[in-house]
C-alpha cells in the first residue's frame, strides 16, 4: 500500500515505522462486550472468521452460497448449519471471492499476525488451519481480554441499543480487569425511528427503563437524557445514530408535540417519520450541548434492502446499501441552531463519496461543531481512504477529521484495518513531501496526529 516509485516509498515506509507500533484507539464499533466480560474462548474458527462477518458472507451469497450453509442465524430460531468444519470447508471453498477486497486482507492478515499461519488458505489447506486455529483458541493467549492486550488497544467503544442493561459492561467493571478500556456507546434508534420494528412496545420499555411518560413529548424527551447519564456512566462518550439520511429538523416546541402525537399513536406517514428522525438528531445535539456526549451520524444507507432477507434473518445480514445523500441541505436546521457552537462535537460519516469534496469538506472545513469520520463500512478500504484523504484534505485539513476507527465486529481484523489506515496516511503523507506541499518534519506530526491523537480529542478521551 506505499507508493511505488523508490524514493517516495522509502519516506512512507519511514513514517509508518514512527506509527505503526502506536496504541489502537477504537472509539466506535461493533465488538460484543461479552467477550471482554466473560472472557471465555471463541467457539471455532467458523464463529470466529465467517458466521458473524456480513463482510464475508454477502460476498458468498452474491455468488449464490445459501446463509444458511454458512450458519448465519435465522429470524424464526429455523434450522441453520452448526457444523463449524462444514461452515470453514465452504469459506474456503469461495475464499477466492474475496480476492481484491478489504476482507482478503483483513482474514489474511489475522491468519498471519494473529494466528501465525505461513500457508495459503485454500480447500486442500483448510482443514489444517481449522484444527490449528481450533488448537489456538483452547490456550488462555487467545481469550478475548489476552488478544486485546496483544493487539496494544488502549480502548473501544462497543455500540448498545437505548434500551441495554448494560450488564456486561457492569460485569467488565466489576472483574478488575486493567489490560484495557471498553466503554459503550449510546445508540438509540430502536426508540427515535418509528418505523424500526417494534417501536411502539420499545417506547413503552424506554419508559419502564426511566420511570418517565414515553407517551409525552416532555417525557420522551426526559428518558433519553436519564438513559444518556446512564451511559455515561459506564464509560460513553459519545452518542450514535444510523439514519437513510442526514435530514435535520429544529420545529417548535409546539410542532414536535404534535409530530410526536402522531407517531406514537402509530399514524405517522413516511414523511413524518422522517421528520422526526430529523427532529430527534437536533434533540440529540442539543442534550449534547448539556452532557458533553459527542454525536456521531451515520447517514445514507438504505438498510434491510430485501424484506424477504430481513423477514427470514433479521437486520445486519448484508443488504444495507449506499444512497444518494444532501448534507448541505439536510443538515442546515441543526447547523443554524449549533453548528457554530465550538464545545459541540459532531462526527460525520458517509456512504456517498460524491459529498466528500463538494459538500462535507466545505461543510466541516468552516463549521466548528463538525468533524469528517473516516470512510466507513464499504469504503473503509485503502482505494477508499486514499480517495478521503484527497478528496477532503484540501479544503477541510487535517484538524477537522477524527483519526480512525474500525466500526467492526469482525474482532481480529482490528489490528489489520488500522494498519491499513496508517499505511495508507504514511503513503499520502509522504507523496505530500515528495510534491512540496508539506515539510518531512512535519509529516510525522501530521501521522501522529491522524493515527493517535486527533481521535483522542473528538471523542474527547
Amino acid at each position: 500500500m506505499f507508493p511505488i516509485d523508490d524514493s517516495t516509498r522509502g519516506l512512507a515506509r519511514a513514517l509508518h515505522n514512527s506509527i505503526k507500533d502506536l496504541p489502537i484507539i477504537s472509539p466506535h464499533g461493533h465488538t460484543d462486550p461479552r467477550w471482554y466480560a466473560e472472557n471465555a474462548a471463541f467457539p471455532d474458527p467458523a464463529q470466529l472468521f465467517v458466521t458473524p462477518d456480513h463482510y464475508v458472507f454477502r460476498m458468498l451469497f452474491s455468488q449464490g452460497v445459501p446463509l444458511e450453509s454458512l450458519g448465519v442465524p435465522r429470524a424464526d430460531g429455523g434450522p441453520v448449519e452448526t457444523d463449524g468444519r462444514k461452515i470453514w470447508k465452504l469459506f474456503a471453498d469461495n475464499y477466492y471471492l474475496l480476492r481484491g477486497t478489504p476482507s482478503r486482507m483483513w482474514v489474511d492478515h489475522a491468519f498471519a499476525e494473529v494466528f501465525g499461519i505461513e500457508q495459503e488458505f485454500t480447500p486442500a489447506t483448510a482443514d489444517a488451519i481449522y484444527d490449528h486455529i481450533s488448537d489456538c483458541l483452547t490456550k488462555p493467549e487467545f481469550r478475548p481480554r489476552a488478544l486485546f492486550e496483544r493487539f496494544n488497544i488502549e480502548l473501544i467503544a462497543t455500540t448498545e441499543s437505548a434500551l441495554d442493561d448494560l450488564k456486561w459492561h457492569k460485569m467488565i467493571g466489576a472483574s478488575g480487569w486493567t489490560g484495557g478500556k471498553v466503554v459503550t456507546t449510546y445508540r438509540p434508534d430502536s426508540v427515535v425511528d418509528p418505523e424500526f420494528d417494534g417501536f411502539a412496545a420499545n417506547l413503552a420499555t424506554f419508559g419502564d427503563l426511566t420511570g418517565t411518560d414515553t407517551q409525552t413529548w416532555a417525557g420522551y424527551l426526559d428518558a433519553h437524557r436519564i438513559r444518556r447519564a446512564f451511559f455515561k456512566e459506564h464509560g460513553a462518550t459519545a452518542s450514535d445514530h444510523g439514519h437513510p439520511s442526514a435530514r435535520t429538523e429544529n420545529l417548535s416546541t409546539q410542532q414536535a408535540e404534535a409530530l410526536f402525537d402522531r407517531i406514537k399513536g402509530g399514524k405517522a406517514t413516511p414523511e413524518d417519520a422522517d421528520a422526526f428522525r430529523g427532529q430527534m438528531l437536533t434533540e440529540m445535539a442539543r442534550m449534547s450541548m448539556d452532557d458533553g456526549l459527542v454525536l456521531q451520524i451515520h447517514a445514507g444507507s438504505r438498510r434491510n434492502h430485501n424484506p424477504g432477507i430481513l423477514h427470514k434473518f433479521g437486520r445486519d445480514k448484508g443488504f444495507d446499501i449506499p444512497g444518494r445523500t444532501d448534507f448541505v441541505n439536510d443538515l442546515k436546521p441543526l447547523l443554524d441552531a449549533f453548528g457554530t457552537q465550538h464545545e459541540l462535537s459532531i462526527i460525520l460519516f458517509m456512504l456517498d463519496e460524491t459529498t466528500q469534496s463538494r459538500e462535507l469538506a466545505p461543510l466541516a472545513g468552516v463549521y466548528p461543531a463538525l468533524k469528517l469520520g473516516p470512510p466507513w463500512w464499504f469504503f473503509d478500504s485503502a482505494e477508499g481512504m486514499k480517495r478521503f484523504r484527497e478528496n477532503v484534505t484540501e479544503t477541510a485539513g487535517f484538524y477537522n477529521t477524527a483519526g480512525f476507527n474500525d466500526d467492526t465486529r469482525a474482532f481480529c481484523s482490528i489490528p489489520a484495518r488500522h494498519d491499513v489506515a496508517r499505511r495508507v496516511d504514511s503513503a499520502y503523507l509522504a507523496t505530500l513531501v515528495a510534491t512540496g506541499r508539506l515539510n518531512e518534519d512535519e509529516a510525522y506530526e501530521v501521522a501522529q496526529d491522524l493515527t493517535y491523537r486527533l481521535v483522542k480529542k473528538a471523542y474527547r478521551l
